[in-house]
């Protein structure tokens, strides 16, 4: 609570250490900006205390008392210097409130703030509670889409692999068929391999690609997550001065889920259906080339 001498530098209107207080004939000193708003809202010049008439518009500051004031302030910045974060910073009181209107934790001498009238407060071990469990609820779509995330993540990595075997399976059978043909037929045996190797290279970078930036999307998802479940585990006290910027970051929009990829695998058909027919046509077709060559024509 505060003392005897901390309650002697209280403005009695907006109850708050003076600021430039002024003096009054009748003995009663204000903060000047205070005072000037009470006489703004009346038709005479009266002590808003004691009602006493006051022949001066603009009263005299009361040096003594801002002295005072000025020194009680520097004590007090200097208090709290090496105290612990638990203590208000304008009244160097305990927390222990909180305001559901303000989202700040306040300490008793805070209720009679001018800043805070007619405000909800809360102790903060309930406040705590209440908020925890709002937070929480916050959470639980970012912790689904992780889930969400992981599991196609896993695809991806899978559909990778699958399209290494397909293209390994692929190069194999296409080998099979060009090794019943001759040595005539080895160039179009390479060439033949290197389009479906190609094929393979592409789709696999594009599904490592793909990982990749899911990976970071995840990571961003994942530091998002645990750092408001830090939050969650943190003490009433830490965990409600941080709990705004927290909920705001757990309320960020959420990525979309990726997308199938059309035609990701590697078309086996374009490469293998009538593949020896093809191959034959091709062969008649050089065979016709090259007589025609030798005709000369």
């Amino acid at each position: 609570m505060a003392t005897r001498s901390d309650e002697n530098l209280l403005c009695s209107v907006c109850h708050d250490i003076f600021k430039e207080p002024v003096l009054l004939t009748c003995g009663h000193s204000f903060c000047n900006a205070c005072l000037q708003t009470c006489w703004r809202q009346k038709t005479t010049l009266e002590c808003p205390m004691c009602k006493k008439s006051s022949l001066q518009r603009c009263p005299p500051r009361n040096l003594a008392l801002k002295n005072l004031c000025d020194a009680h302030l520097l004590e007090r910045t200097e208090r709290l210097s090496t105290s612990p974060a638990a203590l208000c910073s304008l009244h160097a009181e305990k927390l222990k409130l909180f305001c559901l209107d303000h989202q700040q934790l306040l300490c008793v001498i805070c209720l009679h703030s001018e800043s805070h009238t007619c405000h909800t407060f809360r102790p903060i071990d309930e406040a705590g509670r209440d908020y925890r469990e709002i937070l929480r609820e916050l959470l639980k779509p970012a912790q689904q889409k992780l889930e969400v995330f992981k599991d196609i993540k896993g695809n991806f990595d899978q559909t990778a692999k699958d399209i290494e075997v397909q293209g390994q399976d692929t190069e194999r059978q296409i080998k099979d068929v060009f090794s019943m043909l001759s040595k005539f037929l080895k160039e179009e045996e390479e060439a033949r391999l290197c389009v479906v190797r190609q094929e393979k290279m592409e789709k696999i970078q594009m599904m490592k690609d793909r990982s990749a930036a899911l990976s970071r999307e995840t990571a961003a998802l994942s530091d998002r997550v645990s750092a408001t479940e830090e939050v969650l585990r943190a003490e009433d006290l830490s965990f409600l001065q941080r709990y705004k910027s927290a909920a705001e970051g757990a309320q960020q929009p959420l990525p979309d889920d990726p997308q199938p990829v059309p035609g990701g695998l590697i078309d086996m058909e374009k490469h293998l259906n009538n593949l020896p027919a093809a191959i034959l046509d091709r062969i008649k077709q050089m065979v016709s080339t090259s007589e025609y060559n030798n005709t000369g024509l």
